[in-house]
């Protein structure tokens, strides 16, 4: 079942620019990654794009993770000088790859229209897979109304 989160959360989620993905290998070792992603109807996608990578997306370790083990934590988070502002925003939830059809084609228009540089990469053409999250869980901690 799909968490939804309350409106500061939902702020968050739609602002923030960058995230942090973690999977989890078949040996259990964790895996984590920065990411862009858009928020979308209370799902996350954040796709596979052209930055220069060590080797294929069909292989990149996160793919590979998701395949074995759907289940992700995802961390938007804010630092402050003054901590007693800080705070962040995690999700538990499952990962899956989407490849084709409208959900598709519509996450990566939402990527695109947050981020300048999947346009300018042209994102919509490079037919590389594409990670939804189904958020299950839902914690925050700290000022939040700072965000």
């Amino acid at each position: 079942m799909i968490v939804e989160p309350s409106r500061k959360q939902r702020e968050i989620l739609e602002s923030a620019r960058v995230a942090r993905m973690a999977t989890v290998d078949e040996a259990g070792k964790p895996h984590i990654v920065p990411i862009c992603y858009a928020f979308v109807s209370g799902l996350i996608y954040t796709p596979i794009d052209k930055k220069p990578k060590s080797v294929s997306a069909d292989t990149l370790k996160r793919i590979n993770n998701i395949r074995s083990n759907p289940y992700i934590s995802f961390i938007v988070d804010k630092y402050y000088e003054d901590w007693s502002r800080l705070y962040f925003l995690k999700l538990s939830g499952l990962a899956s790859l989407i490849e084709k059809g409208d959900e598709y084609e519509n996450s990566l228009l939402s990527l695109c229209e947050k981020y300048s540089q999947y346009r300018d990469m042209d994102l919509l053409n490079l037919g590389l897979p594409l990670i939804k999250i189904s958020p299950q869980r839902i914690v925050s901690w700290g000022d939040i109304t700072s965000g």
